[in-house]
């Protein structure tokens, strides 16, 4: 099987490119705007000027099974962008419509899209779960344009043979996170006091290595053809907890004070930060029910484990 990876030099496509260039039985092209980050024998590379409507994907997707598409315009914290829905449509929607035409003219059989929990929505009542087939509600830009992309490439499907698979993963960790999960691993690491003690919220994060997992299942499963899907690492944490173990993982005390979640909201809105603060005491949860059960799929990786791996490079990278 020869799969074409876009993205590869990004965060998610990174930990795809180091799993799938170690599996024997898998071809694997990637197309990229930069060096690789390391050496890849066997890898076959591809330039390419970016993700847009106009680019030429002949070369890329010469002989490929599958795409997997990693390569996007991302969420961004501070966006300076004048019409930033726009901005996001011209390589999340026109950019992937292009490459997913091309590659059903090409003769590619699968193309899984790595989309984003934030289609659904940005939060969910406690113990009220996102599932895969609930009405989207995107908030954002960003989820907007996700959203229209899975359409487009539903409504391509209906006229070619090429199949398509959706993952929607929450906030994804690992070794190389960057945004706001760093920021919370160096406030930890530096043992800074932080008002989260009496935070009971909720949220579902993702392992890098359990989404590399499932996008390995989903590059032949039958049953993925045609699917959206959630994922997790099946164990939902806390903002409390979350630092807790963080702080286990790096191996210093966790310093939490008990500040009502009322006045970090009441705060937050003051300063105009609500969106953010909402990040961190409300409740965001998916249900992987049809993950597990449509594909027999399980993460491999628990919570502390992966967060140990995230631990140690955060440690390594700082020497």
């Amino acid at each position: 099987m020869k799969v074409l990876l876009t993205g590869a030099t990004g965060f998610v496509g990174r930990g795809v490119l180091e799993a799938f260039a170690a599996i024997p039985e898998l071809r694997l092209a990637v197309a990229v705007r930069s060096r690789l980050p390391g050496e890849f024998p066997g890898v076959e590379v591809h330039s390419i000027d970016g993700l847009s409507a106009t680019q030429d994907w002949s070369g890329a997707l010469a002989g490929v099974d599958v795409v997997v598409h990693a390569a996007a315009r991302v969420h961004v914290m501070c966006e300076t962008a004048d019409d930033p829905l726009a901005e996001f449509r011209a390589v999340n929607v026109e950019g992937t419509l292009n490459l997913a035409r091309q590659a059903a003219a090409a003769g590619v059989r699968r193309f899984i899209f790595i989309s984003s929990v934030k289609v659904n929505g940005e939060s969910t009542p406690p113990g009220r779960p996102f599932r895969a087939e609930d009405a989207p509600a995107p908030a954002d830009p960003y989820g907007q344009s996700k959203l229209e992309a899975e359409r487009a490439l539903s409504r391509l499907a209906e006229d070619c043979a090429m199949e398509w698979v959706v993952i929607r993963p929450p906030l994804i960790y690992g070794p190389g996170v960057g945004a706001n999960f760093a920021s919370l691993m160096r406030a930890v690491q530096r043992q800074l006091p932080l008002p989260f003690a009496r935070v009971r919220n909720r949220r579902s994060l993702v392992a890098r290595d359990n989404l590399v997992d499932l996008l390995r299942v989903c590059l032949g499963h039958e049953r993925a053809a045609n699917q959206v899907f959630l994922v997790s690492d099946d164990q939902d944490l806390s903002s409390a907890e979350l630092c807790r173990r963080l702080a286990a993982a790096l191996g210093v005390r966790s310093r939490l004070l008990p500040v009502p979640v009322a006045l970090l909201q009441g705060l937050a809105a003051l300063f105009g930060r609500g969106a953010q603060a909402q990040r961190v005491l409300g409740s965001l949860q998916v249900d992987i029910g049809k993950t597990r059960e449509l594909l027999g799929w399980r993460p491999p990786v628990g919570v502390d484990q992966a967060l140990a791996a995230t631990a140690r490079w955060y440690r390594e990278s700082r020497r």
